[in-house]
């Protein structure tokens, strides 16, 4: 498998998925603003979604991917079968009783999330009802997580990358047509999560069908636990519910205390991170992607020099690329914010707090993405107790640092606690893989850093002189001039960029390799 290829592949898709998520903040900002809607609705949406993260793409994907890899390169496709319908059919069982709880106590959920909503009632209706309305989505996203890895453990990387696209093209369609004609217009963004759910498993069975790998969900999920290969997942589950738990229980926490800052925290932060998640989706989700099932064959067969060359792989392309877009957050966090979010409802206010978040995310962006590239060489060796291990005491730290920031720089201190304790989360990950020698950096780092340093200097100069030639907030009465006065500065800086690299020896096929 041409890995090159393969992400290109998969970042296409995560990038499609990316623009269509702009366009949706977008539509989202210009109709709402920061407002107790937004803020309502964000806090309803992060329910299911950190409930997602946990069952689906967090601790199951991490626990399940390995196992079936296993099963696929050693037990045989009768065998791999079974373990895939009895895994589903557990998991359906339990999040259909997790979604009827949910919708049962969203009250004391909303209370739980943000505690400050109790004293705002508007605010606090519009979330509950919000969250009754959103919370199957984490039936069907535990569904796509399951389709998901199958597909990705038979490299068939496209539909799964591609999926999320249609959650965006769903809030798309509800903004611009469905809640202009509700008496409350913010439940059209509820009833898009319901729909785009169905879209995204809808799309995920042929192609599971086409491999002969459509599980068949039993009435019984008592029987399927009796599975040998499920009590497996299961006990893989357990120390991985609880890593990404802490991860989960660091963000809850920072919802609640936005929730107590002033109208709108809550939403610059999500616009913040909707923007932080263009590089983080095209490349550490991206790269995470191919590399687990990678990394998992690898360690099944016991080549453990390529399971140390697709790490090193996999980190000299995050450096290449992480590093610049994290500069670029930073210097046009102005240009950016408002070029996409300056309109309608969404005030000259709303861009400096929202560039504020941005920044301070780029300050972390570079762990951020970096965890998502050395976390799956612990995962692929079945290791979960150790990032465990680490992401307590990263939540100890990101506590400690919210009560250092959030005093001086409000909701931006709760950015920049995640992306630093991401970054000192990243450094224990890559040290322990070090002293155990799963991973045995290849020659000529450092003049790769030296030279990356180099053109990451001449970005910064590039970008902040051209992002500051300009007034963005008056060129909001001419939008279609302000989008091509952005891409110019992007394109400017991207040629800087890869041409000082270029003017001192780099050459992309350098990092070009493949994965058997």
């Amino acid at each position: 498998m041409n890995l090159h290829k393969t992400l290109a592949t998969v970042s296409g898709m995560t990038l499609l998925s990316r623009i269509t998520g702009l366009v949706r903040e977008f539509l989202i900002a210009r109709t709402f603003g920061a407002s107790i809607y937004t803020d309502a609705f964000f806090v309803a949406f992060r329910i299911p979604n950190l409930l997602r993260r946990l069952f689906a793409e967090g601790a199951f994907s991490q626990a399940f991917v390995p196992i079936l890899a296993e099963y696929k390169n050693q037990q045989g496709e009768a065998k791999t079968a079974a373990l895939v319908n009895h895994v589903a059919t557990v998991l359906f069982w339990t999040l259909l009783a997790t979604t009827i709880l949910g919708i049962i106590a969203a009250p004391l959920i909303v209370m739980l999330i943000a505690s400050g909503f109790t004293k705002d009632g508007p605010t606090m209706h519009l979330a509950v009802v919000m969250t009754r309305i959103m919370f199957p989505y984490i039936l069907f996203m535990s569904l796509v997580a399951l389709a998901g890895g199958i597909l990705n453990t038979w490299r068939e990387f496209k539909i799964p990358a591609f999926t999320p696209v249609l959650l965006n093209l769903s809030f798309i369609t509800a903004s611009l047509f469905i809640a202009p004609h509700l008496t409350q217009p913010v439940y059209g963004l509820a009833l898009a999560v319901f729909v785009g759910g169905i879209l995204q498993l809808a799309l995920q069975l042929p192609a599971l069908r086409k491999i002969g790998m459509l599980p068949r969900i039993g009435l019984n999920p008592f029987t399927a636990l009796r599975d040998d290969g499920v009590k497996r997942v299961l006990r893989q589950m357990v120390p991985a519910t609880f890593a990404v738990s802490v991860a989960q229980i660091s963000l809850i926490i920072n919802t609640n205390i936005a929730s107590h800052l002033e109208h709108g925290s809550v939403s610059w932060l999500s616009y913040a991170d909707r923007l932080m998640e263009l590089p983080t989706g095209l490349l550490g989700v991206a790269l995470g992607t191919i590399l687990l099932p990678s990394l998992s064959k690898a360690n099944a067969v016991g080549d453990q020099q390529e399971y140390s060359s697709l790490l090193d792989w996999g980190l000299r392309l995050t450096f290449l690329l992480a590093m610049p877009a994290a500069v670029a957050l930073m210097v046009l966090s102005i240009p950016l914010t408002t070029t996409l979010f300056h309109y309608g409802q969404f005030d000259q206010h709303s861009v400096a707090m929202t560039a504020q978040a941005l920044i301070a995310y780029g300050v972390g962006l570079m762990g951020l993405i970096l965890v998502k590239i050395l976390a799956p060489g612990f995962y692929a060796k079945q290791d979960i107790r150790t990032p465990v291990k680490i992401a307590i005491g990263v939540l100890i730290a990101t506590q400690i640092m919210n009560y250092l920031f959030v005093p001086w720089i409000a909701h931006a201190g709760l950015a920049l606690s995640i992306g630093i304790g991401a970054t000192i989360n990243a450094g224990i990950l890559f040290f322990i893989l070090l002293k155990r020698g799963l991973y045995q950096p290849s020659a000529g780092w450092i003049f790769f850093l030296a030279r990356l340093l180099g053109a990451l200097l001449i970005l910064t100069g590039i970008g902040m002189w051209a992002g500051s030639q300009f007034d963005w907030i008056s060129l909001g009465a001419t939008p279609l001039i302000r989008i091509a006065d952005l891409l110019l500065i992007i394109v400017l800086c991207m040629v800087s960029y890869f041409g000082a690299l270029f003017a001192m020896g780099f050459r992309l096929r350098d990092l070009k390799r493949s994965s058997t």
